[in-house]
């Protein structure tokens, strides 16, 4: 998964060029036949966050990192190798202004878990 992480926040809107740039790499990405899916996302400030305290369920509106590092969308590809979705990210229109950071999907969940953190111990 690809997560966009644009250094300007774009108080004014996502200037034109740069969404016909982004436009442009995701048909040419779809073209290559290893884009799954994709989307931008709005800004932190119109986000939620959930979470449950005992049998409560508590919301939060957003924003909520400190950081400039926010998300701004996400592209999930399917790559052979490592090197294949660095070049893929590297023609980003956004790693001029920002960094899209490559990330795993893990296949099961039973991968994250203590036991499995052991058994790859040496």
């Amino acid at each position: 998964m690809l997560l966009i992480r644009p250094d300007n926040d774009y108080p004014d809107g996502v200037p034109d060029e740069t969404i016909r740039k982004t436009e442009a790499w995701v048909a040419e990405v779809k073209a290559r036949g290893v884009h799954l899916t994709g989307g931008a996302l709005y800004p932190p400030a119109q986000s939620t966050g959930v979470r449950r305290q005992g049998a409560n369920v508590v919301t939060t509106d957003g924003p909520f990192a400190e950081s400039k590092e926010q998300m701004g969308g996400f592209d999930l590809i399917e790559c052979d190798t490592l090197a294949e979705a660095v070049e893929i990210a590297a023609g980003h229109p956004v790693t001029e202004a920002g960094m899209v950071e490559i990330r795993p999907i893990v296949e099961e969940l039973s991968s994250l878990g203590q036991q499995a953190v052991a058994d790859r111990a040496p």
